[in-house]
């Protein structure tokens, strides 16, 4: 990414308040440091999801609240999310027929049509673009800051879940924030791609953000396991909420998957919990299983940021989110992104009266609950 300069007079003016007790002031100074520490600005690629506003609310398009997590891959995923997102509307919440019938409506659309923006019975929804990126300093890459929340006791249990990403997330560009949270606003206001290993078109797109959508809004730090492979890094995870969740699914990692896709436990082993934990305390482990069963231990025992097991170094990396803002709201998907895949049908057919006909013939199957936030797990 690269800088440039500011222009049009265009921008909106950052509201900047003082923090608020002394914890934000404490997470003032770890932003503080973590913007002496960069050196570099490291990008990921792009992320979407799904907004919404009121549309008799107000007419500036200045706050839009989150309704599918910004965390898809590809500008199609959050179009499926809403698609499942409308549908259990019609299912479950829609109050006689014609509301049903408008929720169809778009329910519809959305399986034959990219649709990035459409109003359904008052609210405007919108396919909206992130950046992921993370910052790179005299140790590399970013790691959880000492503020960053954590569960006061740990659970460890993968059947326990925080609450989701984004969840009940309102966007404003207008509200006041504190003095760093400013400074970082500003010094993402100019990013663009450049170099070479771009495509023009993906780099016309990006110039050409800077005029449409000129401020930025930052979204929460996310979280997400990273590998590292020679001199450079990989994605080895989902994004989570939190630090620990992304602890969580290393464990898993370590302790279950690893061993399997090694051949230290067969995939068919009969007992489908056992793991690199289970096997050594049983005194059957190899010294190679051990070695992860212990790394597992320590990453519990320390909160560990950083484990290195059998060469490979394994990291929680602090992700964050930048959201490009213009005059009419937060920026959907360029011309240039690409889809994994085409519109499509997600759920069932479902007439007006809100009976859904399945392929089979059985229309009291229970369907199951709405997706609108899935992680990649190891």
């Amino acid at each position: 990414m690269g800088h440039r300069d500011e222009g049009g007079g265009r921008m909106r003016p950052i509201v900047v308040r003082q923090p608020r007790g002394p914890v934000e002031a404490v997470t003032e100074a770890d932003a503080l440091d973590a913007i002496l520490d960069e050196r570099a600005v490291l990008v990921r690629g792009p992320l979407f999801g799904v907004v919404a506003q009121d549309t008799g609310a107000t007419g500036d398009a200045s706050r839009w609240r989150v309704v599918v997590p910004v965390v898809a891959g590809c500008p199609q995923e959050a179009r499926d999310s809403l698609n499942s997102l409308l549908w259990f509307r019609a299912k479950d919440d829609a109050e006689d027929r014609a509301e049903r019938r408008a929720l169809l409506a778009a329910v519809a659309r959305l399986e034959s049509e990219r649709v990035d923006e459409l109003t359904v019975l008052g609210t405007r929804y919108r396919v909206v673009r992130a950046e992921e990126y993370t910052a790179a300093g005299p140790d590399g890459i970013e790691r959880p800051r000492p503020t960053d929340p954590e569960p006061s006791v740990p659970n460890w249990d993968r059947g326990v879940r925080e609450p989701g990403i984004d969840d009940g997330l309102v966007l404003d560009p207008e509200a006041a924030v504190t003095p760093l949270q400013a400074a970082e606003r500003l010094a993402r206001r100019q990013l663009a791609y450049n170099g070479a290993r771009f495509p023009e078109d993906v780099l016309d797109d990006s110039e050409r953000a800077l005029d449409t959508h000129p401020d930025v809004v930052l979204l929460p730090a996310l979280f997400r396991i990273v590998e590292q492979d020679g001199d450079a890094w990989k994605a080895a995870s989902g994004l989570h909420p939190s630090a620990h969740e992304a602890r969580k699914t290393l464990d898993f990692s370590l302790t279950w998957f690893e061993p399997r896709r090694l051949g230290l436990i067969p995939w068919d082993v009969e007992d489908r919990n056992a793991d690199a934990r289970t096997v050594t305390a049983k005194g059957t482990a190899t010294a190679e299983l051990a070695t992860y069963a212990e790394a597992a231990d320590r990453l519990r025992a320390e909160h560990a940021n950083r484990i290195e097991v059998l060469g490979t170094v394994h990291q929680v990396c602090r992700a964050r989110r930048l959201l490009r803002w213009g005059p009419d709201g937060p920026e959907g998907p360029r011309p240039s992104d690409i889809d994994s895949h085409p519109p499509e049908r997600i759920r069932p057919p479902m007439d007006e009266d809100g009976t859904v006909h399945y392929e089979g013939g059985d229309e009291d199957e229970d369907e199951d609950e709405v997706e609108t936030s899935p992680e990649t797990q190891i």
